[in-house]
């Protein structure tokens, strides 16, 4: 019992074993060269499906009609996509997901959530192009408000500006 109550806190036993905790975090901590490995790696993908997307945008709306704007949707969220996956290789998982579903980030987190899956299935299930593109503008106003929430003082900025606006 005793022996179970020490792995449960972290302490080690003796200085050869390590507690359970330990021997997990040292099992999935990456290095600092990995980690940037892996963010250029998809910080490359994120590239790669932004130039598709853009010449997608460019080449099929004329030759395929609707299927030009639903390849673009895919491929600007996927795009997306990568691009959060990419920050989570810097900050770690749980810290990433920690800051996102902070109380300030929450509502911003959600947004972007369901206008990624939104996106997805207009263009992959619903194969609506118009659909898809108003999913696509919902989804970049959301990602650029959870961005700005991570500069201080940068929504109460653009609040203010856009109330200023409205006056």
């Amino acid at each position: 019992m005793d022996k179970l109550k020490k792995v449960l806190k972290g302490e080690d036993e003796e200085e050869g074993d390590q507690s359970l905790y330990t021997q997990f975090s040292d099992a999935t901590t990456l290095s600092w060269s990995t980690r940037v490995k892996g963010f250029v790696i998809c910080f490359c993908i994120g590239m790669i499906c932004s130039f598709l997307k853009m010449t997608i945008l460019e080449v099929f709306p004329f030759v395929s009609g609707d299927n030009g704007l639903v390849l673009f949707a895919i491929f600007y969220t996927l795009g997306n996509i990568i691009a959060m996956v990419s920050t989570c290789f810097l900050m770690g998982p749980v810290r990433q997901l920690k800051n996102m579903f902070s109380e300030k980030r929450i509502i911003a987190t959600i947004i972007v959530i369901i206008s990624f899956a939104l996106t997805l299935c207009a263009g992959l299930w619903w194969k609506i192009g118009a659909l898809a593109l108003v999913f696509c503008i919902i989804q970049f106003l959301a990602l650029t408000w959870y961005a700005l929430s991570y500069i201080p003082f940068a929504r109460d900025a653009v609040k203010k500006c856009f109330t200023s606006c409205m006056d």
